[in-house]
């Protein structure tokens, strides 16, 4: 594959057509749509689609008597627990996403000639471990709550269906290293935001223990951030 950025034939330039690009500007304005509208219809549209939707998911209620005590006991002190409980979902299906990330990213590397593949790839698969072990810690977090972590949350569904656009840019074969780093690090980025958060949301849920327990994976993912973001650095400087 082509792991650097070069000059190519690229036709989706409106410039380098401009007689065409004149007469579609022209058309687009004497043909009019059927229904007619504008960016207010627009906006008030989705306003009003936005107001009468479903929200997109519930928190499931505790499957066992142990997560119903719990439950009742958060609610006389003015905790709810089904905050935490979809936070701890959504950081689930993240950590999840994140290994299939770094496989993907893996394969990658390993089609690149022009990359010292070793030291690159044993960081990876070094990262790839520690996200499936903090995959496994929040899921005892779940259990430890009498929560079902099999469950999908709203913000499970929600991070589920972000975090596909950044695999698919990954998996693609067609995509260079500095590319899949680019998305990779919108993931890192995105994944050090949502444990600082836990954190601070089960500190605030009275979970200390639990918030102790984050703060190891916090301090790694931190360390994923700055290695993602040093190697986009130097690939994309390696090109110039």
């Amino acid at each position: 594959m082509q792991n650097a950025t070069q000059i190519g034939l690229n036709h989706t330039g409106a410039r380098l057509s401009p007689l065409d690009s004149e007469q579609q500007i022209k058309a687009s304005q004497e043909v009019l749509p059927d229904v007619p509208g504008n960016e207010q219809r627009l906006a008030l549209e989705r306003t009003e689609l936005a107001s009468e939707a479903e929200s997109i998911g519930s928190v499931p209620l505790p499957g066992s008597a142990k997560g119903m005590l719990k439950n009742a006991l958060n609610k006389l002190v003015g905790v709810n627990p089904a905050v935490l409980i979809d936070k701890l979902g959504e950081r689930l299906a993240f950590e999840r996403s994140g290994t299939r990330l770094y496989e993907a990213l893996m394969a990658k590397v390993q089609a690149i000639e022009e990359v010292d593949a070793g030291d690159m790839l044993e960081t990876l698969q070094h990262f790839h471990d520690q996200e499936a072990e903090h995959f496994k810690l929040v899921e005892g977090a779940l259990e430890r709550l009498g929560a079902d972590p099999t469950a999908m949350t709203p913000c499970a569904d929600v991070v589920g269906v972000s975090a596909a656009g950044i695999l698919q840019v990954i998996s693609d074969p067609r995509t260079n290293l500095a590319q899949s780093l680019n998305a990779l690090l919108t993931a890192e980025l995105t994944d050090n935001a949502g444990w600082e958060l836990l954190i601070r949301l089960a500190e605030a849920s009275g979970q200390n223990e639990i918030a102790d327990s984050f703060n190891k994976a916090l301090a790694q993912e931190q360390i994923h951030l700055e290695t993602v973001r040093n190697w986009l650095a130097m690939e994309v400087m390696r090109q110039v």
